[in-house]
């Protein structure tokens, strides 16, 4: 398939610019920005139904909406796991009931989503997991802990993986749950905080919390199969939007090498060409790969955009604070208990591109899957749960 723009798509890139336009100057917190979106129609457009609330849009204006959306410096999302991942899920797997009753909010903004899949003891070894959910009449009572929830602090519901059936192993007897998060004395959220001095994830502890037996999708025990199609919907246009980011981060460190001088150094000027190169053979690999979005995935595509992108990301982030010399060692304001972590824009990219090669999977977990499912090697070890 042979990807580009048509002059309709072009004219759809004008308008998703000028609307966004309006915006850009705006201070709004992310809750009423979603709302924002879904009332304008702009939630749910790769969802392959509409009928919720949403529009649809071909693959093409997908990668606009994406583009132009991280050219404009809108808001960070938190929308993002009921648009791109529960979404397509649901219409996948769900009944009609469970679609119709979930859709709509997610289109509009209403109910934020988290992902309730890692534990302590089962992170990338997922088919691990020991939530336990057992059912009590029109419910299940669910216990357990899942651990780097992002945005659960803000989220409406979470759909979590847990294990219905306590007789079977590994990835047998799971199910796939849709909870509510309001739950106070049965859902409790522990922010963590990260090197950044921020708490986008979060611990999750439930202690008899309750999902409706109608909120399983697709079927009791059925959670693997829905699990792994779920992480299938993470490979997408976002990836675009992502490297206009990582384009805007390494203008700056360009930027932050010509006034130091740092960029008359043949080693770093070098080291930024590599990362400029790179980043151009990341977005034709990313075109190709979606090329594919509507026939037989390319195997292993995901893993390898992962490994690419999240060493890239790494390796900026050392760029950054290198190219400001000793600078980069001293924080933007003077330490004080209100403020007793401040960090400057490359100083954070630098200590929050540490995670980048373990979490959504770490750079050993990817390069298994390269080997096992793409390249036909013999299986990993894998001792009993």
């Amino acid at each position: 398939m042979e990807f580009g723009f048509g002059e309709e798509d072009e004219a759809f890139r004008t308008e998703v610019r000028d609307w966004l336009g309006e915006y850009a100057d705006a201070t709004v917190d992310r809750r009423t920005w979603e709302r924002t979106l879904g009332a304008a129609g702009w939630i749910g457009l790769g969802w392959p139904e509409s009928g919720y609330g949403n529009r649809t849009a071909g693959l093409t204006r997908q990668v606009v909406w994406a583009e132009e959306y991280a050219r404009s410096g809108a808001p960070a999302r938190s929308g993002h796991i009921g648009e791109n991942l529960l979404a397509p899920t649901l219409i996948a797997h769900g009944d009609d009931v469970q679609k119709r009753r979930f859709l709509p909010p997610v289109a509009a903004g209403e109910e934020l989503w988290c992902q309730g899949y890692s534990e302590p003891g089962a992170g990338s070894d997922l088919a691990g997991v020991r939530t336990a959910a057992v059912r009590e009449g029109p419910y299940y009572r669910i216990t357990g802990q899942k651990i780097w929830t992002s945005l659960a602090h803000e989220a409406d519901w979470c759909f979590v993986l847990a294990r219905t059936d306590p007789d079977a192993r590994r990835h047998h007897g799971l199910s796939f749950l849709l909870v509510p998060m309001d739950q106070p004395g049965r859902i409790e959220v522990r922010p963590i905080r990260q090197l950044t001095g921020t708490s986008d994830f979060n611990e999750v502890f439930f202690d008899g919390a309750r999902a409706r037996v109608e909120h399983v999708v697709g079927g009791e025990g059925q959670g693997w199969r829905v699990a792994m199609s779920l992480l299938g919907f993470e490979r997408g246009v976002s990836t675009l939007a992502q490297q206009i980011g990582f384009a805007r981060e390494l203008a700056e460190v360009v930027r932050a090498a010509v006034e130091t001088g740092a960029v008359h150094d043949p080693v770093l000027r070098a080291r930024l060409v590599r990362q400029w190169a790179e980043l151009r053979v990341m977005r034709w690999n990313a075109l190709r790969t979606l090329g594919h979005a509507t026939g037989p995935a390319v195997p292993g595509a995901p893993s390898v955009a992962k490994l690419l992108w999240a060493n890239w990301h790494q390796r900026l982030g050392e760029l950054a604070v290198e190219v400001r010399g000793a600078s980069a060692a001293v924080g933007p304001a003077d330490w004080s208990p209100e403020s007793p972590y401040p960090l400057d824009a490359a100083q954070h990219l630098f200590l929050f591109s540490r995670a980048d090669t373990v979490y959504g999977g770490s750079d050993q977990i990817q390069r298994t899957i390269i080997a096992e499912r793409v390249l036909g090697l013999p299986g990993e070890p894998k001792g009993a749960v």
